[in-house]
């Protein structure tokens, strides 16, 4: 692995530590973040998140990062992981 593949790595695996982080504290989701996996998710048997927290989440983004999601957008919100490719992608 070159230098700027782990680089690209770290940056992706801080910005999902980021999120998570986030998250937890935005949403009051329980303290063990090792609990709230990467690809844990989000809604039905993950997190069990609601719509209310949607709209939490959508502002979170926009506030911390500057990316608004639809509600066509629903795929965004399957998992840190698909939310930290939205964030990634700038869209």
């Amino acid at each position: 692995m070159t230098s700027s593949q782990r680089q690209v790595a770290q940056d992706r695996f801080d910005l999902l530590v980021r999120l998570r982080s986030q998250l937890i504290e935005g949403l009051d989701l329980p303290e063990n973040s090792d609990l709230v996996d990467f690809d844990t998710p989000l809604f039905g048997r993950g997190l069990d998140l609601d719509s209310l927290d949607t709209l939490e989440i959508v502002s979170l983004l926009d506030e911390e990062f500057s990316v608004m999601i639809s509600d066509e957008d629903r795929a965004a919100f399957g998992s840190l992981n698909q939310l930290a490719d939205r964030v990634q992608s700038g869209v």
